[in-house]
């Protein structure tokens, strides 16, 4: 298959459906919502079923749609799906059933604003529901968040790399504005897709149906509580070390920075520009960009925490990453938020009020 290495102008939906065909995806499967449904639109367009065998199918719902994730991933391939904030709520049984069994998968959201089926506009008010688990029970899915078009592609390689590593769900939290702008991209090389030969190599685990190997069984389902038990604390042992190995962010200005503010996705795109006019009005302000959001990259906040005199939270939403950055700090400083809610985006001039309105408070 040709390669192609140019510089392409496109939406972050499609660069993410590109991706997933040059990345060695089996199969995506999803559910059309305002505003991911490009996810699917450009699978349909591309139809890659006929050069790379990749599976795409529109499912009768989201809940349909990540048990077909979970039945795929089961199987060792390499398997995804998309969807918006009420969507990902519909799969969170599914997903908690992934992380109890162990089963690799991508979930892509890009995020709208809520509660319920709220707006079409996009927001970053699935933080809680992604980092801290919307299913039941004791787990974690390791959650990492694009801030361009290009690391839309470039995140769905290292999704499914974290995926299998760990064999754990691994969600791509996006949002609305990433998710609908346009921008220039460089799709990453083709990748083969995986023989069964090598997938029964690489996941010995997998349910695959193969003769003179027994029966691989794989369920969250464990009905004696010593062993489930045991299973938990399995899940714990290898939370921790993706707690210790897996945490990633992006500093900008932050060596002589006596403010820190803190903003993933789109929020940090903008907090970047308020950075800048912060900077010109002589206030020595840095910006910290989680990238992995679960694990929370809290030791290196809070190691800025002892230069800094406070730190802001920027978010679109009523303030849910601040409180993991006041974990991370411990009161060591002063922690304020900003946030717009009901898909509406701020502006960088809007965040640099709320700055200096935080200083002014301490002053």
């Amino acid at each position: 298959m040709k390669e192609n290495h140019d510089i392409i102008l496109m939406k972050g939906n499609e660069a993410i459906a590109h991706a997933a065909i040059r990345c060695g995806c089996d199969g995506y499967f999803g559910y059309p919502i305002t505003p991911q449904s490009e996810v699917l639109e450009t699978l349909a367009e591309e139809e890659p079923w006929k050069t790379t065998g990749m599976v795409v199918v529109q499912a009768e719902s989201e809940v349909a749609a990540i048990n077909m994730v979970y039945g795929g991933g089961a199987t060792g391939k390499r398997v995804m799906t998309s969807s918006s904030s009420p969507g990902i709520a519909l799969m969170q049984e599914g997903i908690a059933y992934m992380a109890g069994a162990e089963v690799p998968g991508i979930i892509v959201n890009v995020q709208r604003g809520g509660p319920g089926l709220g707006t079409i506009q996009p927001s970053q008010s699935d933080y809680f529901q992604s980092t801290r688990g919307g299913g039941n029970g004791d787990y974690n899915v390791i959650v990492i968040a694009p801030a361009s078009v290009q690391e839309m592609a470039d995140f769905v390689d290292w999704g499914f790399e974290l995926a299998f590593k760990y064999r754990n769900p691994v969600m791509i939290l996006s949002d609305g504005v990433i998710g609908q702008m346009m921008e220039k991209v460089v799709l990453p090389p083709f990748k083969p897709r995986r023989t069964n030969e090598e997938v029964r190599k690489e996941c010995p685990w997998a349910a695959m149906g193969m003769k003179g190997r027994g029966k691989n069984v794989v369920t969250s389902l464990e009905l004696e509580p010593s062993n489930m038990e045991l299973h938990n604390l399995h899940l714990q042992r290898k939370y921790k070390k993706i707690r210790e190995t897996e945490v990633r962010y992006e500093e900008f200005l932050t060596e002589d920075a006596e403010y820190l503010m803190v903003a993933f996705g789109s929020a940090a795109r903008i907090a970047q520009k308020a950075m800048e006019i912060c900077r010109n009005k002589g206030i020595k302000v840095g910006l910290l960009r989680p990238i992995t959001l679960w694990p929370f990259p809290a030791e290196p906040i809070a190691t800025l925490a002892q230069q800094v005199k406070s730190i802001l939270s920027v978010e679109i939403n009523a303030g849910q990453m601040v409180e993991d950055i006041q974990l991370a700090v411990k009161g060591k400083v002063p922690v304020g938020h900003f946030g717009r809610m009901g898909g509406i985006v701020p502006a960088p001039n809007e965040i640099v009020d709320a700055l200096e309105e935080l200083i002014k408070q301490q002053d």
